[in-house]
């Protein structure tokens, strides 16, 4: 069952302008006074369950029919990454508990994780870097993929068939199914038909709703359907991509359902809290074979020949009291793969950046994770005066007003280098913990 983004924060009020939306967004609330969230419902199981991150035994084979012609397509439009591990996705085994306890310290106000000492989240760049999506650059607001229009899935499915009973077999409701179009893959490849591109579209469809887009097993909205074809255009998705994944977290957070792309949270856990690079070890890392790191770490300057730091954090209980007592030297806040590269950050508090995508906008705070942007820890931020998550209603006038002023904020937001290191005075340090202590939990589960 499809769930409407404007459920994931039900408690928070619809946005009403700047002044009147800033006294309400300024009240940062400790996590767990959050109303519903799982910090303090330790009982609550947010694990997958029925229908959601199922293997899929249809994936590989079909995978393994792509001529040479299509693949070379996914690879031109940024897809390599996803593909491989579309390729080995039935291989994955996908470790809940880290998972679970990771969420639990997900602030749905501020769309990070707090940490006793620091905030982290998932920055863009890192996401397209570990997914090997194209890269944003600022100027290229044009190619960012969203639509303000509404979405057809007819006219876009048209481009691979033009038949009907394909066509009612591919969609229901708001949803598109990828077994269908992998049945027609495979038909179009055994058949040696010529017509690589709409292979590689459809391909395209299947391997990015698996591993990016993930709903509901073999299933995709419309919106993420636009998101998706839009590649092939050139368009750069890894916006959409994070605030999907956002979302996913705060739904998960406050009790509904857990989807997104568990696998780019896998990759950011593994890269910044799970393993180290050792250059000299002799032996694989038998916790990193079955972790998607296995598959595409080597661009990341990974490999299997890796330090697990957390081999011995077995059960959910081990989990939480790992995460819950994280310190900043565990925490590897510029892997080797971020060194040197340029982040996006808001031009200043009223400024503030939204991830665009078809379902929502986004709010995206990472002035706020201070270490992880290569700057001192600071006083804890206030918040943007816009919702964390904003639900979009496309063809409205209202919603394309709203899009353009993100875009235009994106157009004038901030640049910064990572820097390797950091000088941080101690008295400024010893402010920061003590406003990020009033966002830390009071009681709940141990």
């Amino acid at each position: 069952m499809k769930r409407n983004y404007s459920a994931f924060a039900e408690d928070i009020p619809p946005y009403s302008g700047p002044k009147a939306a800033r006294e309400t967004y300024t009240d940062l609330k400790q996590l767990s006074a959050i109303s519903g969230h799982i910090y303090t419902r330790p009982e609550l199981q947010i694990l997958p369950g029925q229908r959601r991150f199922s293997k899929m035994p249809w994936l590989v084979p079909m995978l393994e029919l792509l001529p040479p012609t299509s693949i070379g397509h996914l690879k031109d439009w940024g897809l390599s990454t996803v593909f491989v591990l579309a390729k080995n996705y039935n291989k994955l085994v996908h470790v809940w508990e880290s998972a679970t306890a990771m969420v639990e310290l997900w602030h749905p106000q501020t769309n990070s994780f707090i940490f006793p000492e620091f905030e982290a989240t998932i920055l863009l760049e890192e996401l397209e870097i570990m997914l090997g999506l194209p890269r944003y650059e600022r100027g290229e607001e044009s190619a960012i993929s969203y639509t303000v229009e509404q979405i057809n899935s007819w006219s876009i499915l048209a481009y691979i068939t033009t038949k009907k009973n394909d066509l009612y077999s591919m969609t229901s409701g708001m949803h598109v199914h990828l077994l269908p179009i992998a049945q027609w893959i495979t038909s179009q490849c055994k058949r040696k038909t010529t017509n690589y591109t709409a292979i590689a579209k459809a391909a395209a469809i299947c391997i990015c709703g698996i591993i990016l887009f993930p709903e509901a097993d073999g299933a995709i909205s419309f919106g993420n359907l636009n998101i998706i074809d839009s590649i092939s255009e050139g368009m750069k998705i890894g916006q959409a991509v994070l605030g999907f994944l956002y979302a996913c977290l705060t739904s998960a957070a406050l009790g509904g359902p857990f989807y997104g792309s568990v696998v780019a949270l896998e990759l950011w856990m593994g890269m910044l809290i799970q393993f180290r690079a050792v250059e000299d070890l002799t032996t694989e890392c038998k916790t990193m074979l079955n972790h998607p790191l296995a598959y595409v770490g080597g661009r990341l300057h990974m490999s299997t020949r890796a330090w697990c730091k957390t081999a011995q954090v077995k059960g959910i209980q081990a989990w939480r009291q790992y995460l819950r007592s994280l310190t900043v030297a565990d925490f590897d806040m510029r892997p080797r793969f971020m060194h040197g590269r340029t982040i996006h950050l808001p031009q200043h508090a009223g400024l503030a950046l939204r991830l665009l995508g078809n379902g929502a906008l986004v709010s995206y705070n990472p002035d706020r994770c201070h270490l992880q942007c290569g700057a001192a820890r600071m006083v804890v931020p206030l918040l943007s005066h816009f919702p964390p998550i904003q639900e979009r209603k496309r063809g409205d006038a209202q919603d394309e007003h709203d899009m353009r002023s993100a875009v235009v904020h994106w157009e004038g937001c901030a640049m910064s280098v990572i820097q390797d290191e950091v000088e941080e005075d101690g008295d400024a340090i010893k402010e920061y913990i003590e406003a990020l202590k009033k966002l830390q939990p009071v009681g709940g589960n141990k």
